[in-house]
């Protein structure tokens, strides 16, 4: 059994800090060193209405949505056990690098998903805590799709869904003590491992429909087997 104990609102204050992440360098707002053409702005309609946004700038860098619970009053953090739920609505602009993934004191880091439209089919999951990773191909899975995205992060092994099937299982987990933030973002490619926008893209936007965290009502000494899943076929060790 579990209860949900986030629901994400993305217009809430008290739940989300816009433009700062300790996850970019001195807090943001740029990120050269991880090929991000990102400048992280306050601006609500970047990311408060769901729809995260970037928008080209004069100067070479683009202006991007990021929200993160990291530093807001309600501080809320995933930990072991907790069951992430996403629908979102993928980008099809080149150079959108969609993302949802944790922080927490510089790693912690899980990925629930990234993507990158020049791998139309093609999503990216990874456990950096335990360096678990899979680039799932999928025929759900195209520029401007909606799809269903579930995270378990389980204490063996972190286990990903899409459209309510199981689809990875890393076999590595997060430990029993881990514990961390949501960040919720947009960058803009800089074009070292994925094509920066064409030239005439003035601007990008993915949306997240809806984000929920559940979380156990009992022990999970009681449930010792569903952490213990393995790889499932669909998902694929290798580059793109």
């Amino acid at each position: 059994m579990s209860d949900v104990v986030f629901t994400a609102d993305f217009t809430s204050t008290s739940q989300w800090v816009a433009s700062r992440s300790w996850a970019y360098p001195d807090g943001g707002p740029t990120n050269p060193g991880d090929d991000k053409l990102d400048h992280l702005t306050p601006d609500p309609a970047y990311s408060r209405t769901g729809a995260f946004r970037a928008t080209r700038r004069t100067d070479g860098r683009w202006n991007t949505g990021l929200l993160t619970t990291e530093g807001s009053d309600e501080a809320f953090m995933v930990r072991t056990w907790d069951r992430l739920q996403a629908r979102v609505r993928l980008p099809s602009g080149l150079g959108a690098w969609p993302a949802i993934w944790t922080w927490r004191d510089g790693g912690n880091e899980v990925d629930v998903f990234e993507y990158h439209p020049d791998n139309p089919d093609l999503l990216e999951l990874s456990n950096h805590v335990r360096e678990g990773h899979a680039y799932l191909h999928h025929p759900a899975v195209s520029p401007g799709a909606v799809i269903d995205l579930g995270v378990t992060f389980g204490r063996r092994s972190v286990v990903w869904t899409l459209n309510g099937t199981q689809v990875f299982a890393d076999g590595r987990g997060v430990g029993s003590g881990w514990h961390a933030h949501l960040i919720v973002n947009l960058s803009v490619c800089a074009g070292r491992y994925h094509p920066c926008p064409d030239a005439e893209t003035t601007e990008l936007s993915y949306r997240v429909e809806n984000l929920t965290v559940h979380r156990r009502l009992i022990p999970p000494e009681a449930e010792p087997h569903d952490d213990d899943a393995t790889t499932a076929g669909t998902a694929a060790d290798g580059p793109p």
